[in-house]
């Protein structure tokens, strides 16, 4: 099962890895670099709807998220962010965050809120 939101983030074209209840997808723009959207696969809109289920295999996506991430960029903090303003389904933004400039793919990509609030609205 997908959502609006799923679909809204890229969903299936920016999909990383699928779980039982929960998506992986690439956060385009990106925030930072390795910016995630960690998406519920239900139609919930509120985060206590979500199946208990959803909630026991959260811990796991969340350290395979964490420990792909920093093996990949080693990133200094990590925010998860739920605002489900616009996008209304449960989903978090995952926002790797950089004291200094980090590089892949060619690319060098500052962090422009490091250390307070990421500025999504530069991605």
């Amino acid at each position: 099962m997908t959502n609006q939101t799923a679909i809204r983030f890229g969903y299936p074209q920016t999909l990383l890895r699928e779980y039982e209840h929960w998506l992986v997808l690439l956060r385009e723009p990106q925030a930072t670099l390795g910016s995630l959207v960690l998406c519920a696969k239900c139609d919930a809109t509120e985060f206590s709807a979500i199946p208990i289920e959803a909630h026991a295999e959260m811990g796991g996506v969340v350290r395979d998220i964490e420990h792909a991430l920093k093996a990949a960029f080693d990133y200094d903090r990590i925010n998860y962010l739920m605002l489900m303003m616009v996008d209304p389904n449960v989903h978090f933004h995952v926002i790797p965050r950089y004291a200094e400039p980090r590089s892949a793919c060619g690319l060098t990509v500052a962090d422009p809120g490091w250390p307070a609030l990421p500025k999504l609205a530069e991605a």
